[in-house]
């Protein structure tokens, strides 16, 4: 049985309440992504298969991709973002571990654009601000930034100033996340498994700086304002927030504590229960970073944290069988109506609202 439990944390002004659970997926779920609007959620999946779900009744809308045993999973999906210059809504990008990327129209079923990077395996998309150009990135340690206009790579990055440059060496294992800097076309962060996260200026052509110390292994990486915040694979310091200027830690977010308590990261290893991993972290998308959700494998659980009081827990998803791999928050969000998407190993995506807590 899954729980949102609050036992011995410190409790937030807000709750997590369960909406609707989707368990009939064909595989485990490693990627999700609500539309623009918020009605719908995509879902990336270890067989390969992308389905996109309606998140008021949970029914499925659109099976865009059936999977198979054969398949390698589906990595990444970014819905393109909706201006006024927009002709075409509801596309979104695929990634695929096969290397293949792919636009995808997601109301007639329609591939628009498929493209392999041969010997690659890509992790990782973003969209820019306005949606004219995309980044992608994966096993090869490079970042390419493409045009969306004619689908044609403009920019392809490794590395930093030079070879002997310390402070910004580029990539030097594989890449599990990337993005573009909220407000700025040509900076970019990603992160992988070398332990660092990388700032690009697309500019220059290379890594420009870099932040020491998050071991990133999935989509656990994001920024809103001048705050980075990393999701790291390891049982302790998981969740840290970092400032994008100075490249300095600001705060360890205390993943068994739950927030301001001095209770230490690895308290569940302590009373013999496994620490909990970190495969998803993310920001709310209300524009003020409000809430941070983050999940990932070994102890299986997600939690959310007010990341605006004191990083106080609003709830965690726990009794999980298999790990959390992916959260999204919906775009179509104030502070006071909130719904978050978790799923993993599992194969069930579970849609949630966070909502004031009036008890």
């Amino acid at each position: 049985q899954v729980l949102i439990s609050k036992k011995y944390l410190k409790m937030s002004n807000y709750k997590l309440v369960p909406k609707i659970t989707i368990s009939d997926n064909t595989s485990e779920v490693f990627c999700v992504r609500f539309s623009p609007d918020g009605k719908f959620l995509a879902a990336g999946c270890g067989d390969g298969a992308i389905r996109v779900f309606n998140t008021t009744t949970g029914n499925l809308a659109y099976n865009l991709q059936g999977g198979s045993n054969a398949s390698l999973p589906t990595t990444a999906i970014r819905f393109r973002p909706i201006t006024a210059s927009t002709r075409t809504k509801n596309v979104f990008l695929a990634a695929n571990a096969t290397g293949v990327i792919q636009h995808w129209h997601m109301t007639s079923g329609k591939c628009l654009h498929s493209a392999e990077d041969q010997g690659n395996q890509v992790y990782a998309l973003d969209y820019n601000d306005d949606g004219a150009r995309f980044a992608t990135a994966g096993k090869d340690t490079f970042i390419r930034v493409y045009e969306e206009a004619t689908k044609s790579v403009i920019c392809t990055m490794k590395g930093g100033r030079g070879y002997s440059s310390k402070e910004a060496p580029g990539h030097s294992n594989r890449v599990f996340s990337c993005k573009f800097v909220p407000g700025n076309e040509n900076l970019i962060i990603s992160g992988g498994w070398d332990n660092t996260v990388q700032i690009w200026d697309i500019r220059e052509g290379c890594a420009v700086r870099s932040i020491f110390g998050p071991h990133i292994c999935g989509d656990s990486l994001d920024m809103v304002g001048n705050e980075v915040v990393t999701g790291s694979w390891r049982p302790g310091n998981q969740l840290e927030v970092w400032d994008f200027t100075t490249g300095n830690k600001i705060q360890d977010i205390p993943w068994a504590s739950g927030g301001t308590a001095a209770a230490p990261s690895s308290v569940f290893a302590s009373v013999g229960q496994p620490a909990c991993m970190l495969y998803a972290a993310q920001f709310s998308k209300e524009g003020q970073g409000r809430f941070i959700g983050a999940g990932g494998s070994g102890q299986n659980e997600a939690k959310i944290f007010d990341h605006q009081n004191g990083n106080e827990t609003v709830g965690t998803i726990t009794g999980l069988e298999r790990g959390v791999f992916a959260i999204d928050f919906s775009p179509d969000a104030t502070s006071n109506n909130q719904v978050v998407a978790i799923a993993g190993g599992d194969s069930s995506v579970r849609i949630l609202e966070i909502t004031p807590n009036t008890a």
